[in-house]
C-alpha cells in the first residue's frame, strides 16, 4: 500500500476550539489549551497516523483585528500557515455562529481557498439545538463553498474520527514527513516554554498574560536521565513581575510546581524546573523574542 502525507492547517476566531482538536487528533498536549483567547502564538505542528496517512496539522493563531506589532506577527502567521498546507480546516462556534470574525475569514479564503480543499467544522455542537445547526450550515455554506462539513465536539471528541479519515484521504500519495512516533515538530525547548506558559495564563488574568512571553533559556540532560530546564519569564513592568512573583514567591512556586509536573508526563521522566521573572520593557519590540515564538518579527510592522 502507498503512504500519504501533507499539512492541513486549522484557522478560525481566537478560542474557536483550535488547540483542543489539534491535540485529540495527535492524541498528546502539543498546543496549549486555556480559557483566554489568543494564547496560540507560534504556527505549532501536530503530527497524527490515519492508517497509512500521516496527517501535520499545524493550528495557527486565531485570526483576529489585530492592533499591536506581536498581533500583527500572529495573523500573518495564521495565513500563511493556510497557504502553505494541502487542506484547510475552517472552525466554526455553534453557539457563536457567524460573527464579524467569522465573516472576515470568509472574506480572506477568497483569495487562500483557490485551488486548496476547504473543509468547514461546526464545533461544540453540543451546545445548540439540531435546527440552529441546520440553519448554520446551510448559511455558512451558501457563503463558501466547503468541500465538506462536520459536525463536532473537539473537547468531547464526537465527530473527530470521521474528519481525521476524510482528511487522510485528501493528502497526496507521498513519503511520510516525519518519522512514525515523533508528535510534534517544535523543539522540547518551545514546547516547555508553552507549557509553563499555559500555567501562568491560567493563573494569572486580565492584560497580563499577552504582556508576558517565556523562554527557555538552558537545558541540560543530566547522567541520571534527569533534565534541569531554566526558563526565564518576560514581563515589561516591574508591577507584573510582582503579580507573577505574587506573595512571598508563592505564584510562581506553584506555576513552576505545575508545569514541572505536566513536563514529567510529557516526557516520562524526571525534571528540575527553575524560573526566573525579568522585567524588559521593549521585549515586544524585540525581533529575537518573536524567533523564539516561532514567528517573523517582520510580519509585525
Amino acid at each position: 500500500m502507498s503512504t500519504r502525507a501533507g499539512f492541513v492547517a486549522l484557522i478560525g476566531e481566537p478560542n474557536a476550539g483550535k488547540s483542543t482538536l489539534l491535540n485529540r487528533m495527535v492524541g498528546a498536549k502539543v498546543s496549549i489549551v486555556t480559557h483566554k483567547v489568543q494564547t496560540t502564538r507560534a504556527r505549532i505542528r501536530g503530527v497524527a497516523m490515519e492508517g497509512d496517512t500521516q496527517i501535520v496539522f499545524v493550528d495557527t493563531p486565531g485570526l483576529f483585528k489585530p492592533r499591536r506589532r506581536l498581533d500583527r506577527a500572529m495573523v500573518a502567521a495564521a495565513w500563511g500557515g493556510a497557504a502553505d498546507a494541502d487542506v484547510v480546516v475552517l472552525m466554526v462556534e455553534a453557539h457563536r455562529g457567524i460573527t464579524e470574525g467569522v465573516e472576515s475569514i470568509l472574506e480572506g479564503l477568497a483569495d487562500i481557498g483557490q485551488g486548496r480543499t476547504v473543509a468547514l467544522a461546526i464545533n461544540k455542537i453540543d451546545r445548540v439545538a439540531s435546527e440552529t445547526l441546520l440553519g448554520l450550515t446551510k448559511a455558512l455554506n451558501d457563503r463558501y463553498a466547503f468541500a465538506e462539513t462536520f459536525m463536532i465536539s473537539a473537547e468531547k471528541g464526537h465527530g473527530v474520527d470521521a474528519l481525521r479519515q476524510w482528511l487522510a484521504q485528501q493528502l497526496p500519495e507521498g513519503p511520510w514527513l516525519y518519522p512514525e512516533d515523533q508528535i510534534a515538530d517544535l523543539p522540547m525547548r518551545m514546547i516547555a516554554a508553552e507549557m509553563t506558559r499555559e500555567k501562568l495564563t491560567l493563573r494569572l488574568h486580565q492584560e497580563l498574560p499577552y504582556q508576558m512571553t517565556v523562554e527557555t533559556e538552558n537545558w541540560e540532560d543530566r547522567k541520571d536521565g534527569s533534565a534541569k530546564i531554566d526558563q526565564v519569564i518576560y514581563v515589561v513592568r516591574d508591577g507584573h513581575k510582582g503579580i507573577v512573583l505574587g506573595h512571598k514567591g508563592e505564584t510562581v512556586k506553584s506555576v513552576g510546581k505545575a508545569a514541572r509536573e505536566e513536563l514529567e508526563e510529557f516526557l516520562g521522566r524526571k525534571v528540575h524546573l527553575f524560573l526566573q521573572v525579568k522585567v524588559r520593557p521593549n521585549w515586544l519590540e524585540e525581533s529575537e523574542r518573536y524567533s523564539e515564538m516561532g514567528l517573523d518579527f517582520k510580519d509585525g510592522a
